[in-house]
């Protein structure tokens, strides 16, 4: 099983936000967007870890309890059977990148299991997923200068 770390990133929230993920220092990936907040820059790293990553078992390691509680406490269960309504029977916030992401995951041709880690707490790959999130945020925060 292949660990891919993932992380987003938001300057306000919303804001210009960054998204990463990597599988080592060698290989990873990063991009922002100018208006967003930071759970959608956190689930849109998964998403483009899965887009990139397409073949094989993978483990997801993320530093974000929304991302690592919706597949590890099966929230998408309750969302999907009271259509796209969270238990306080609200939208589902973050659907357009939700949906997506549990077609990849979900899918049944391979495992992907995701694993929390706590942020800023040294673990090297982690810190390197927060780096290129952050970067990318602040990409697009000078742009907005």
């Amino acid at each position: 099983m292949t660990p891919i770390y993932t992380d987003g990133a938001c300057r306000g929230n919303p804001g210009p936000g960054g998204w990463a993920w990597a599988a080592s220092r060698e290989r990873y990936a990063s991009g922002a967007e100018r208006h967003t907040t930071n759970q959608r820059m956190e689930l849109r790293a998964v998403l483009e870890a899965l887009r990139a990553n397409p073949d094989g078992d993978l483990e997801i390691v993320s530093d974000s309890s929304y991302v690592v509680k919706c597949f590890n406490d099966q929230w998408y269960v309750g969302w999907r059977r009271r259509g796209w309504k969270n238990s306080q029977g609200q939208p589902v916030a973050n659907r357009d990148i939700w949906e997506p992401l549990f077609d990849l995951t979900l899918r049944g041709d391979r495992s992907v299991v995701f694993t929390w880690v706590k942020g800023h707490s040294g673990d090297p790959m982690n810190e390197l997923v927060d780096a290129l999130a952050t970067a990318a945020a602040d990409r697009q925060r000078g742009e907005d200068a």
